[in-house]
């Protein structure tokens, strides 16, 4: 896709959550664009990073009301920073999207529905979840996949204890061993034939990092971070 003209919105970007992948974002984000303004510039981004610390304490704590106003204050500094649309680079701050899109002055972008997009496009009807716990457990993204008739499996909880614990002393510390990826795709293989997953999400925008090669032809991953940036730069083209 080549588009002969600078795009005339800039992208916010609520980072921080956590830095590591605001970092892969912010490449993604520059490396897609150029390729499809192949003419040497860049494209107009803001950054708002925020505190890890305090969403995960507002999530552990049941906070959610008190998430959507932090969160939506945070896309107002954006849009008073010049932003024309958003997007929020992780995904369990998604449990309360619809609310802080819902007061956000500009448009926002979700992740759920453009991974959705991405199932549906590559005809996939049932895939597996990794993220968070908050994440796995939520239903966030079996919602809004049982809109297009895909079903959202989850990990047993003892897989979930596993993936939520070295998502946060590895993952979000920017740790990536060998011996995580393969307990990972362990888990994701056993999914695939106890629960028949066509697919796997994953969901935490760390994930990526550790898992973006780890995909196969019969077990493709959707890398939620480079989705979302597609997402969001066609939006910013619009």
């Amino acid at each position: 896709m080549s588009l002969q003209r600078h795009p005339i919105k800039t992208l916010g970007i609520i980072g921080g959550i956590a830095p590591g992948s605001t970092i892969d974002y912010y490449r993604l984000v520059v490396a897609r664009y150029r390729d499809m303004q192949p003419d040497g510039s860049y494209p107009p981004v803001l950054i708002n990073s925020i505190d890890l610390k305090k969403v995960l304490a507002l999530v552990n704590a049941g906070a959610l009301n008190k998430l959507t106003e932090y969160l939506g204050a945070e896309v107002v500094k954006l849009a008073r920073g010049g932003a024309d649309v958003a997007l929020l680079a992780s995904n369990t701050p998604h449990l309360v999207f619809e609310d802080v899109q819902r007061q956000s002055p500009i448009p926002l972008i979700s992740i759920v529905e453009a991974a959705c997009s991405a199932a549906q496009a590559a005809g996939l009807r049932k895939v597996g979840l990794f993220g968070t716990r908050f994440t796995m457990q939520g239903r966030f993204y079996p919602d809004v996949f049982a809109r297009r008739d895909i079903t959202v499996i989850a990990p047993s909880p003892d897989e979930q204890d596993y993936i939520h614990e070295r998502y946060l002393t590895e993952l979000v510390h920017e740790i990536f061993k060998p011996e995580t990826r393969n307990g990972m795709m362990a888990i994701a293989r056993r999914m695939q034939v106890r629960d028949g997953i066509e697919g796997l999400i994953l969901g935490g925008t760390e994930l990526p990092l550790l898992l973006r090669d780890g995909g196969s032809a019969d077990l493709p991953l959707l890398d939620t971070t480079a989705i979302h940036v597609e997402r969001a730069l066609a939006a910013c083209f619009q």
